[in-house]
């Protein structure tokens, strides 16, 4: 396997860093310049911990911009809290990959020395800064603002609140990026990390990066938002692109007391609707909970590829715990996640880390599996006659014909007589004989029923295929509509093949 790279040395020139000291405002800064809202944004201090990383397109300009945390100490030699420790080693690293600063100020407060600490930090780490002095929100602020220039940066009045002044601010940060270039990489994968506080979600992407990339520490909750971590491995055309994303970890609601928590359980829930494959890592020494059910169960709501991560597995193993005897005890406790693969690893020690990344990939890949029609259906219609198929009031399901309508997740469009004869259980048992025939390991299978009584003929349809064809073709005109489009197609032709199997 290649050497593991980080894709931030790949991107490192087109990068704007915002910094400054806690509660001036720079995660709504952050937010107002990335056009959503990404970072967490409350008025308690120390919020933001990581630097977050997104990219974002600012009229048709695109950067990577970095959120980190406030900067709490006038003096590194100071710093005896490891997360402010770990805070300030963050912001180093941001002005490390940045090819432009800015500087957040709150032009309420004033200025204060730990915004004089900040703005040395920026000129010792030899980034060009602007200042962007917050909480503007009326025109009389602009004179106070004034006060800043002392720093020595250009400054500029804003409210992020307001979304005001940020016009004239990128007019002047976006200069400092060099030109972009015509290099276009393929969308990397976005491989969210999930589980309960303390699980090791942030050591096992420390250990895969080899570099201390985010916050570790024995504290539960030191990770409070989801953060974007661009990863690649290789280099050249056969480099492989990922985009990691370390949640915080998913305690239960009912145990979330303040606002900050539950945001943060907002922000992990979205992770996983938008990525590509979760990685659900869990502690052995507590075994699966309630709690992992839980997210096991989010994941597999929202249709995820999945690859589960026994965490710790080093300290497992000097208790003379073993793989025979953990494996088949989690299959048992989350039997609906039995057609994930697990894998045992260590992130302090590096067991299995770079096996986890193959892992990854061939989960990937088969969330993205185009089963041939022939086999499909072969393996379906030999599934009715293994079991008996459901019935009610002295009706019987009975299949006829079935098509992939999509990838990611793997979509089965089956055609029924009656789609409300169709049960879970006969649901389930369909779903394993498509893995026992395709194997589909972590992927997430799909079946949806259509009621089909006998095939159209003649000019109907032929009328009714021809219109499937025009309504395709007129969503295939948005970019947003291109899957519609894509599963009107799958299932015109499969009203074709079904009408062709009756002729």
């Amino acid at each position: 396997m290649p050497p593991m790279t980080s894709q931030e040395k790949n991107t490192k020139a087109r990068v704007v860093a915002i910094v400054g000291r806690p509660n001036v405002g720079k995660s709504a800064v952050f937010n107002r310049i990335a056009g959503k809202r990404v970072a967490i944004v409350h008025d308690e201090s120390g919020v933001t911990r990581d630097r977050l990383m997104r990219e974002v397109d600012w009229q048709g300009q695109r950067f990577s911009l970095i959120d980190t945390g406030g900067v709490m100490v006038l003096n590194k030699q100071t710093e005896k809290n490891p997360i402010e420790a770990g805070i300030r080693a963050q912001v180093d690293a941001a002005l490390g990959d940045a090819a432009v600063a800015i500087l957040v100020v709150d032009v309420q407060q004033g200025i204060h020395p730990l915004d004089e600490e900040v703005a040395r930090i920026v000129r010792k780490a030899g980034v060009p800064c602007v200042l962007a002095v917050n909480k503007c929100d009326l025109l009389q602020h602009d004179a106070s603002a004034e006060e800043f220039a002392r720093l020595g940066f250009p400054l500029f009045p804003v409210a992020a609140q307001h979304n005001r002044g940020f016009g004239e601010l990128m007019e002047v940060v976006l200069p400092h990026l060099p030109p972009a270039t015509n290099e276009t990489l393929e969308k990397p994968l976005r491989v969210a990390v999930v589980g309960r506080p303390n699980a090791g979600k942030s050591s096992y992407i420390n250990r895969l990066l080899r570099t201390d990339r985010v916050i570790v520490s024995d504290i539960a909750g030191t990770t409070r938002d989801s953060i974007d971590v661009p990863f690649t491995i290789g280099s050249g055309p056969q480099a492989r692109h990922y985009t990691l994303v370390d949640t915080a970890g998913m305690r239960h609601k009912h145990r979330i007391d303040n606002a900050v928590e539950r945001f943060s359980l907002f922000r992990a829930e979205e992770s996983v609707k938008e990525a590509d494959v979760v990685v659900l890592v869990l502690d052995p020494d507590l075994g699966p909970t309630v709690q992992d059910k839980h997210i096991a169960a989010l994941i597999q709501e929202n249709k995820k590829g999945c690859v589960i991560l026994m965490n710790k597995w080093d300290l497992a193993m000097e208790k003379g715990m073993t793989q025979t005897q953990a494996e088949p005890l989690l299959r048992k406790i989350m039997p609906f996640m039995s057609f994930c693969p697990i894998l045992f690893v260590s992130a302090t020690e590096g067991l299995n880390i770079r096996k986890s990344v193959e892992v990854i990939d061939a989960v990937a890949a088969q969330t993205r599996v185009t089963l041939p029609t022939g086999m499909l259906n072969r393996t379906l219609i030999e599934a009715t006659h293994r079991v008996v198929a459901p019935a009610k009031a002295g009706k019987r399901l009975r299949v006829y014909y079935a098509v992939q309508i999509r990838v990611a997740p793997i979509t089965i469009r089956m055609f029924v007589n009656d789609p409300k004869l169709a049960t879970k259980q006969y649901t389930d048992f369909m779903t394993r004989a498509l893995r026992e025939r395709f194997g589909l390991e972590g992927a997430p299978v799909v079946i949806l029923y259509r009621a089909r009584t006998r095939p159209e003929t003649g000019a109907r349809a032929e009328s009714t295929q021809a219109g499937r064809a025009v309504k395709s073709a007129k969503n295939a005109k948005s970019a947003e509509s291109a899957e519609k489009a894509a599963e009107e197609a799958a299932e015109a032709a499969a009203d074709a093949m079904f009408d062709m199997a009756y002729d």
